[in-house]
């Protein structure tokens, strides 16, 4: 096995046993950098200063326990996470993505607006 050639397990577009091109990764086959940056990036902004990172701050400040606070708000995020990543699979098979994409924009300009009246 040359140092550009990686054994694979079957997966893809090559049989078991055989090798991965040169140039080609399996792990390219399993995620797209790319995707995987612009959520990352997307969120991480997103959830800077928003009310789950003031809830840990509270909750922190109260309960004087950082690591059970950290992990318990990162497993409720990768729940919610999970959650959203799996509703969003099965709608894009039922629902055309610019329309969630749309009802999303909405449901955010409602949230706010009632957010901003008090009403949540």
């Amino acid at each position: 096995i040359s140092s550009g050639d990686i054994p694979t397990s079957g997966s893809g577009s090559t049989a078991a046993g055989e090798l991965v091109p040169k140039g080609k990764h399996p792990c390219t086959e399993l995620m797209n950098f790319k995707t995987f940056l612009t959520t990352f990036g997307l969120i991480f902004v997103a959830e800077i200063g928003d009310k789950t990172q003031l809830a840990a701050i509270t909750l922190v400040a109260q309960t004087r326990q950082p690591w059970a606070v950290f992990l318990g708000a990162s497993l409720a995020l990768t729940a919610v996470s999970l959650i959203g990543v799996m509703a969003g699979s099965v709608l894009a098979n039922y629902i055309n993505p610019e329309y969630l994409h749309r009802v999303a924009a909405v449901a955010f300009i409602i949230i706010g607006a009632l957010m901003l009246w008090g009403k949540i």
